[in-house]
């Protein structure tokens, strides 16, 4: 675990003995994965200091050094913030973890677009006294609810982009399937690619992009045929889940793009739990997005069990 603390504009990290011997520029290459434009603006601004002085990047540190990193500067915003009743479940000095509600995009897909879960974070941060440049570390579907990663500051951003594709940030879905699925647990690995057919969709195909979703059924709603089950991902596609459980003749109920029938005003999907160590601190980072469908599309479940 990192020793570190805030000072005002500043994150203090005490040189721990895994760092003893590594320069500034290794650090921030190797552990932060750090752009070099990123790492340019921060040597060029002398933004990095080492025991109280402006250190030669290329100059090796030793334990028990002080790293000063001047991370808690504002920036304005590049979005337009937008005032929303945001359910937070988790917030730091470097990131925050969002319920969102279903029927609201992720994040803008035009410039006059105000009306996303990114512009009301953008907001909230504000409203704390920080202006800065929020980003999405992954996305949800319109019509998907549950947890949502965004970091506070572009070197974050950085570090957990790396530990999502290094698939080091772990997500679980709950979701309700049409039918009895045959078996309690399965592995679904099959390609994905785009619909030429429909500009929205999504298929199974040979030459899609790898896909491989985990899962295991809860119980099932006999009198509904429904199947309750959670979801793990080991890749992130574009309506992996939707598309996956489809092809194997279990649509999400009320996922009607993907074949499911109208039993629910949307797809019953929701990231119900998000497990990462956090890129900074170290500790272990867990949390559980509670649902909030009125009226409720998912049954009584014990969500903290899962």
């Amino acid at each position: 675990m990192l020793k570190t603390e805030r000072k005002g504009e500043w994150l203090f990290i005490h040189i721990p003995h895994k760092w003893s011997g590594l320069t500034i520029e290794e650090i921030f290459r190797e552990f932060f994965f750090a752009s070099k434009k990123q790492i340019h603006l921060y040597k060029m601004e002398k933004k990095v200091m080492v025991n109280d002085y402006y250190a030669d990047w290329k100059t090796a540190l030793q334990k028990n050094d002080l790293l000063k990193i001047k991370l808690f500067t504002n920036t304005q915003a590049a979005i337009q913030p937008t005032y929303m009743d945001l359910s937070v479940l988790y917030e730091d000095d470097y990131l925050l973890i969002v319920n969102k509600p279903a029927n609201i995009d992720t994040h803008p897909n035009t410039p006059d677009d105000s009306s996303t879960l990114l512009n009301g974070v953008a907001f909230h941060v504000l409203m704390n006294g920080e202006e800065r440049q929020i980003k999405h570390i992954h996305r949800l579907d319109k019509n998907t609810s549950g947890c949502i990663l965004f970091a506070k500051h572009e070197l974050i951003g950085s570090m957990l982009d790396q530990m999502l594709r290094e698939r080091n940030i772990k997500r679980t879905y709950i979701a309700i399937a049409q039918g009895f699925l045959p078996v309690k647990s399965g592995t679904i690995n099959k390609p994905i690619g785009r619909d030429r057919h429909h500009a929205t969709r999504r298929r199974v195909s040979p030459n899609g992009q790898t896909a491989i979703t985990h899962y295991k059924v809860l119980k099932h709603l006999k009198k509904e045929n429904l199947s309750l089950l959670t979801c793990t991902l080991d890749t992130g596609r574009t309506h992996q889940i939707r598309v996956h459980l489809s092809s194997i003749n279990h649509p999400l109920a009320g996922d009607m793009l993907y074949g499911g029938k109208p039993i629910f005003p949307r797809q019953a999907l929701h990231a119900v739990k998000i497990e990462f160590t956090h890129p900074i601190t170290e500790e272990k980072v867990e949390c559980f997005a509670p649902f909030l469908d009125e009226p409720a599309i998912f049954p009584e479940v014990d969500i903290y069990s899962i």
